[in-house]
């Protein structure tokens, strides 16, 4: 049972792939009302339902005869495949492609009990009746047929999941300085605040001391604006004091204790990358330009729960106004 070559393995997880596809295809579109093309990739696979696929024969395999045995291992090895997957993908992306946290006893979001159930009763179905017919499917195809067919959707694949993957990571990069700028512009906000705040004590002062001279001379009048010119400039001067000893300080803290500023190197060498995706872009043909920005609005068109706990003000962001052109 469930003996089959290499290259047959790999059909069958194209073939879950693609079957996979058609399901959450079909059931997200009637959720949403329109025809959605749901998955990572462009084109009609979802490498999940294909993992999903191979595992539940190879953790069945060894308990075929024992129904009950079948199920807990379905249980297991679905769970185990769905939790690892969504914690590799949110480290990499910075978003969930799926997300139980308004399921009840769910785990971080990444999976929960309900499915892990359902998965197990998906096993039981899945080995003992489903598997049947589409094994005896894959072993009617003579085996040079099949090898053809492999390679050749191998190399479409491989193609689409690479597009796929720059996306991906290119949508990282959007939301991660669509955050960045929102800080960036609220830290601005506060500095802007602070100096607004700053001028309206100097103008009090100003106003405060024109008023005592009015009753006085001119030279009087002049020596409150010399002592408020030399107030504020001892006031830049000890700020710029202040800051020269925090960098002294920060300094002499990196030299002694390196490793706990290993995150802050971290968050440079990410922004240098996206810098370099930036720059990169300048440069990409025009054509090729639009291929990823039609994989980056049609993946998170096709992919409606995508969400970030980090990110997620900016990927909503995102998300509508590729329904509002999607709209037009």
């Amino acid at each position: 049972m469930f003996a089959y070559q290499p290259l047959q393995w790999l059909f069958l997880f194209y073939f879950y792939s693609f079957f996979g596809w058609c399901f959450e295809s079909a059931y997200v579109s009637i959720l949403q009302k329109r025809l959605v093309n749901r998955g990572f990739m462009r084109g009609p696979f979802l490498p999940l339902y294909g993992s999903g696929g191979i595992m539940m024969l190879v953790v069945s395999k060894p308990y075929y005869d024992n129904i009950l045995l079948v199920y807990i291992a379905g249980c297991i090895g679905a769970t185990a495949l769905e939790y690892v997957v969504g914690v590799v993908m949110e480290a990499l992306f910075k978003v969930r492609y799926w997300d139980y946290s308004h399921k009840k006893f769910n785990f971080h979001g990444y999976i929960c009990l309900e499915s892990t159930l359902v998965w197990g009763f998906f096993t039981v179905v899945f080995t003992h009746y489903l598997q049947l017919p589409i094994e005896a499917l894959v072993m009617s195809i003579p085996y040079n047929i099949l090898t053809v067919v492999t390679v050749f959707v191998t190399v479409c694949i491989s193609i689409d999941f690479g597009i796929a993957f720059r996306t991906a990571l290119d949508i990282r990069d959007v939301i991660m300085y669509m955050e960045r700028a929102k800080v960036e512009m609220a830290r601005m906000q506060k500095r802007l605040d602070v100096i607004i705040a700053f001028k309206g004590e100097d103008a009090r002062e100003s106003i405060e001391g024109a008023a005592s001279a009015i009753g006085g001379s001119l030279g009087g009048l002049a020596s409150t604006v010399g002592s408020i010119g030399s107030g504020i400039t001892s006031r830049y001067d000890a700020l710029a004091s202040s800051l020269e000893k925090s960098f002294g300080t920060l300094k002499e803290k990196m030299a002694m204790d390196p490793a706990s500023y290993i995150g802050n190197v971290r968050e440079e060498v990410t922004e240098l990358y996206a810098k370099y995706r930036v720059l990169a872009s300048k440069f990409t043909p025009a054509p090729v330009k639009s291929i990823y920005e039609w994989y980056r609005e049609r993946t998170i068109a096709g992919n409606p729960t995508m969400a970030s706990d980090e990110f997620n003000a900016s990927l909503q962001e995102m998300k509508d106004r590729i329904r509002r052109k999607d709209s037009k």
